[in-house]
């Protein structure tokens, strides 16, 4: 008969060769394999996929639209509005999954865009409603938008953005326009350029790092 330690050995050894096997091979940092989020009241796994012969969507393939309007956009956007990257994005992702409700994550594009899908637990809040100029703005729909979404209040018939949230903003890539356009406008309303932060990579960025992505 095998002796305790011998049979106790297998059992870890085995345990290790499951657990191994478990261990995703294309991990998103060396320590961070996937970060869960709600999105919709859904729990998503975000992850990189694990086809490492996986190749970007079709629709972020192009390298070269036509500019105007599909030009490349500066790293700094504005005074005070911090440009990120897909860590930044996720620990915010984090953040907002553990229960932090200052933070909100807004896809800028239009709807037609996001039904291709878009980044888990985003929001999305489309570029021609808040850029007075679109043929869809509308005054009350923005006051809105900034009190009841974005937590910001009017006090004597001028705006307070001291509560207002945390925004992280993106769309289709550095060469869309569409969440800088947003931002823009946001700023020249008062909101505090602090407060803003812009994943510049946008979905083109995302896809090209195999991340999850939701259907609306």
């Amino acid at each position: 008969m095998l002796n305790k330690t011998v049979v106790l050995s297998w059992v870890l050894f085995l345990s290790f060769q499951v657990q191994a096997a478990q261990e995703p091979k294309v991990k998103i940092t060396e320590d961070l394999a996937e970060v869960t989020v709600k999105h919709n009241g859904q729990s998503v796994t975000i992850k990189r996929n694990q086809d490492q012969q996986n190749r970007i969507d079709e629709d972020f393939a192009l390298t070269s639209r036509a500019c105007p309007p599909f030009c490349l956009q500066p790293m700094d956007l504005l005074p005070g509005v911090k440009t990120i990257g897909e860590l930044e994005m996720l620990d915010f992702l984090k953040r907002k999954a553990a229960g932090d409700d200052s933070i909100l994550i807004i896809d800028s594009r239009t709807p037609d865009w996001v039904a291709k899908g878009t980044i888990p637990s985003a929001i999305n809040i489309p570029w021609t409603k808040l850029f007075p100029q679109a043929s869809s703005f509308e005054t009350l729909e923005v006051e809105g938008i900034l009190t009841l979404q974005f937590g910001a209040s009017v006090v004597d018939t001028i705006w307070d953005f001291s509560h207002a949230k945390t925004l992280v903003m993106f769309c289709n890539g550095p060469w869309c326009g569409q969440s800088p356009t947003n931002i823009k406008a946001l700023v020249s309303m008062g909101y505090p350029a602090d407060k803003i932060f812009w994943y510049r990579g946008g979905m083109q960025a995302w896809h090209a790092a195999g991340l999850t992505t939701v259907s609306p």
